[in-house]
Formats: C-alpha cells, sequence, structure tokens
C-alpha cells in the first residue's frame, strides 16, 4: 500500500465558528457529570503481551510506567495479516521485541505516529528497520517545543521530545491510510502537542486518541508548543463526531466506552480551571506557584511542574483574550499576572 500523498499543509484550521463554551447537552440527555467522575485508573497492562481489545485490534503495552504514562505505552495493532502499527513507543528494545512477538506471520504496512513525544515514537525506527514498512506522521518534533526542552532543569515536566523523528510520508487531517479489512481516517488535533493526530477506525467506530484524551487523566498541555486554544477546538472536533464514535483508545490506559460524553467533561474540566484562574487572580495568588499551591491541593508534588504548565496555558490564553495581563518579565513562568 502506497504512502498517501497528504492534501497541501493540511491542518485542523482555527474555527471562528466553534464557541469557546462546551457544547450543552440536548434536553433528553444526562446531566453532564463532572470529569472526576469519569476517571478509569482500573488498568491490566499485561506487559509483552498483545492482548485482544477488539475485532481488528490488539495492544502491546511498554513497562514504561511514569507520573506522565500511567501504566506504560499502549502500541496498538489494526488489521489481520496485514497491519497498521500506531504508536510503536518508547526506545526500549524488550517492547520492541515484544512488539515483533506479537507481528511474527503479519505483514505490517504502515506504522503511524499519533505525535512525536519520546514514549510515543522514538521505536518506529527500530520497527521500521524491522520490517520495512514506512513510518507516517503529521512533522518532526516542532521546532517552538525547544524551548520547553532545554529548560526541563530537574522539574518533571512531560516526557521529553523525539527530535530525531523523520516521517516517510506526512499525514494531514482528512488524509486516509487503508490496508485489508481497516481504514485509519487522520484527525489533526493539536493542543498536547502541535502535530498531534488521532486516527478513526470506522470498522470498529474507534477512535485511537494518542495523549489528546486519555481517560485516567487530563491531557498537559505544555507551552510554548502546547496551545489551549488549540486544545479546546480540537476537543470540540472530537464532539461534533457525535455517535461516530463508540470507543477512545488513548495510548495510555483504558477504553473511554463513554466518548462524547467524556470529551464534553473535559471541555468543561477546562472551563472550570479557567474560572479558578479568575478566581485566584481575583482574590490574590498572582503567580503561577502560588496558582497551583491553591488549585492543585490533591495532585502529588512531583506533578506541581506539570500542572504549572498547565495553569501558564490558561493564561495565555486567557491573555489572548485579552482577560489577564502580565507584568513585563521575561520568564511568562516567573511572571505576576493581574485581571485586565
Amino acid at each position: 500500500m502506497p504512502v498517501p500523498t497528504p492534501k497541501a499543509h493540511v491542518c485542523m484550521p482555527a474555527r471562528d465558528d466553534l464557541s469557546s463554551n462546551p457544547p450543552a447537552p440536548s434536553q433528553h440527555s444526562e446531566p453532564q457529570p463532572s470529569l472526576e467522575e469519569l476517571l478509569d485508573t482500573r488498568h491490566d497492562p499485561a506487559y509483552g503481551e498483545a492482548v485482544q481489545v477488539a475485532r481488528l485490534v490488539q495492544r502491546v503495552t511498554a513497562a514504561n510506567a511514569s507520573p506522565f504514562t500511567f501504566a506504560g505505552t499502549g502500541t496498538y495493532i489494526v488489521g489481520g495479516r496485514r497491519v497498521a502499527v500506531i504508536d510503536p513507543g518508547p526506545d526500549d528494545a524488550g517492547h520492541t521485541e515484544a512488539l515483533l512477538r506479537a507481528l511474527e506471520g503479519r505483514t505490517v504496512t504502515h506504522i503511524c505516529i499519533t505525535h512525536t513525544h519520546s514514549d510515543h515514537s522514538p521505536a518506529s525506527r527500530a520497527l521500521a528497520e524491522a520490517t520495512g514498512a514506512p513510518v507516517l506522521g503529521f512533522g518532526p518534533h516542532p521546532a517552538a517545543d525547544a524551548g520547553r526542552d532545554s529548560a526541563r532543569g530537574s522539574a518533571v515536566q512531560e516526557e521529553p521530545g523525539d527530535w530525531d523523528f523523520a516521517p516517510d510520508g506526512v499525514l494531514g487531517h482528512g488524509d486516509v491510510v487503508a490496508g485489508d479489512g481497516w481504514t485509519l481516517e487522520c484527525l489533526h488535533t493539536p493542543g498536547h502537542i502541535s502535530n498531534h493526530l488521532c486516527f478513526a477506525l470506522p470498522e470498529e467506530r474507534a477512535l485511537f486518541t494518542g495523549d489528546h484524551v486519555m481517560g485516567w487523566s487530563s491531557t498537559i498541555i505544555p507551552p510554548p508548543d502546547g496551545n489551549l486554544g488549540d486544545y479546546l477546538r480540537s476537543l470540540e472536533l472530537l464532539v461534533a463526531r457525535g455517535d461516530r464514535d463508540g470507543v477512545y483508545w488513548p495510548t495510555h490506559g483504558p477504553a473511554i466506552t463513554a466518548p462524547n460524553r467524556y470529551a464534553r467533561a473535559l471541555l468543561a474540566h477546562r472551563h472550570r480551571r479557567t474560572d479558578q484562574i479568575l478566581a485566584c487572580l481575583r482574590d490574590g495568588p498572582s503567580t503561577i506557584p502560588a496558582m497551583v499551591a491553591r488549585m492543585y491541593t490533591t495532585t502529588p508534588e512531583v506533578l506541581h511542574p506539570a500542572a504549572a504548565l498547565s495553569v501558564l496555558a490558561h493564561l495565555i490564553h486567557l491573555a489572548e483574550e485579552g482577560k489577564v495581563t502580565r507584568d513585563p518579565t521575561a520568564d511568562m513562568r516567573a511572571a505576576t499576572y493581574a485581571l485586565a
């Protein structure tokens, strides 16, 4: 199967007709639950095994558990004898060997990457060398992310970028990769990172959501490349799909079996975070560390640097909307913020 010819730089456009408010439920729907009510941490990774999670889908999970990868990276195998592999995972020989065992007797026709963080894409190189399959993704790791990686220091914030990633073929919003009895439709879903893709599998009414939507946790939006406005629009894109998706398969954690409801809860969660930040600025806390201390009282301190990145993403979005100002400190993370 040849690599698809991408459309000319077909990214998901920033659309003015998408509201910044979560879609209202219909009058016949159930009340919208909070995100906390829907989070699910029940998950058996079955490390090294090829677990059949749907008729056309198997998952092999890497043993790279962390505060950001949950139980590890779930690599998906789509198809029967001729298959696609989604998110081969980290540069880990044990995981690659387990994946190749699961692929014995089959032909890999495509290696698809949701995005280029180091827990998702590095193993694509070993898998491509072993199978001869082309590696497909939105593009290289975004240059804007260099500022975040260079400023990491000792703080645990998020998985670093895969700066060596170079796809054999580029995928954009609306592109289709097809194989024997399966079809993967590409959705460009920036926000967590600008080169993020989700892959719809209509034969299973399923959507592989990478890190855009995860059932065990909300997603980190790490500036400078991570962008909250893009993330909200990408969530709204998923909500607008309605019942086309009966299940989400994230790269980390279990399936999300009420996907549209969950995506709406994520939108509502982000708007509540925005309200919390505005309340902080009204009441006194005006720096990111002070806001994190007030807002994330039940979050382990090891995750506070990551929480600070999400607060920064919200503040940048509020500044773009003209609702917040900051002092002219060069480092936005150390700035003092105020209501406009």
